[in-house]
């Protein structure tokens, strides 16, 4: 969905939400409905991609008039390997899910990351409690100084590792498997990247759960969140932070210097 006027102009800063099924997601609306508010003569187009285009869908948008892109998450690992230039935290967590252009030039940073910090923090969490050792738990560590983060995983060695790799010393580390009783309730949030299918043994979720995964994915603290009537929060529920969020990046990188008022066709 473009936005409400249509209009596309040589100014328009065009941008794409690159995803398999990038159609049925509405951060590209969510975030044109923001450019229009803020009177900014720009628009994000939803792509829907195959995996096996992926590479060369980036490779051509050094040379086209894109000028960036929101990586649906999927795809947030296949954008490395094209990027002429990585932020720390890319470089840091392995991962990316924003690009800008520069030229011809592709810039690669994580966006979804700083949007959970920043929500949580406009909660007023302090204590989180994080799953999983994946390139989401590591680029989330990357921007998450100000929490005090408890690790939990079902392989100690793994999350060991994680931690050591992550640079966190004195860590507090907690096995969570099957067959357990965890009780998370003390914490102000929880935020799964792990890859668990049943997260059966949480006897006692947050006041936030979050996991970032969008509506058609299976979410097992989705179900677990709704057996223990527990507040879930999911990529749905963070569309207006993320085109917050996408919208700061942009600016920030001196991207949205066109104002409606300034079009020209």
């Amino acid at each position: 969905m473009m936005n409400d006027a249509n209009e596309i102009s040589h100014h328009t800063q065009l941008y794409g939400f690159i995803g398999e099924f990038a159609g049925q997601n509405s951060i590209s609306a969510t975030l044109n409905k923001l450019f229009k508010a803020k009177n900014k003569n720009a628009m994000m187009i939803p792509m829907n991609i195959r995996e096996d285009d992926v590479f060369f869908t980036l490779s051509n948008m050094k040379k086209s008039h894109v000028n960036g892109a929101l990586i649906s998450s999927e795809y947030v690992k296949k954008t490395l390997e094209v990027l002429d230039e990585r932020s720390d935290v890319v470089e840091f967590s392995g991962l990316c899910d924003i690009i800008i252009r520069d030229d011809k030039r592709l810039i690669g940073d994580v966006l979804s990351s700083r949007a959970i910090v920043k929500f949580l923090k406009d909660k007023c969490a302090k204590k989180i409690a994080l799953l999983g050792v994946d390139a989401r738990a590591k680029a989330f560590v990357f921007f998450a100084k100000e929490f005090d983060v408890s690790y939990y995983f079902d392989e100690i060695e793994q999350l060991m590792h994680f931690c050591q790799e992550s640079g966190i010393e004195g860590a507090d580390i907690n096995r969570l498997a099957e067959g357990m009783d965890i009780d998370l309730s003390s914490y102000d949030a929880v935020i799964d990247f792990s890859d668990f299918e049943s997260l059966a043994m949480i006897s006692k979720l947050s006041a936030i759960n979050l996991d970032m995964k969008h509506k058609k994915e299976f979410s097992a603290l989705k179900v677990r969140a709704n057996e223990l009537e527990a507040y879930y929060v999911g990529f749905d529920n963070m569309l207006d932070v993320i085109s917050q969020a996408t919208f700061e990046f942009l600016e920030d990188k001196k991207h949205l210097e066109h104002d409606k008022s300034d079009m020209k066709f």
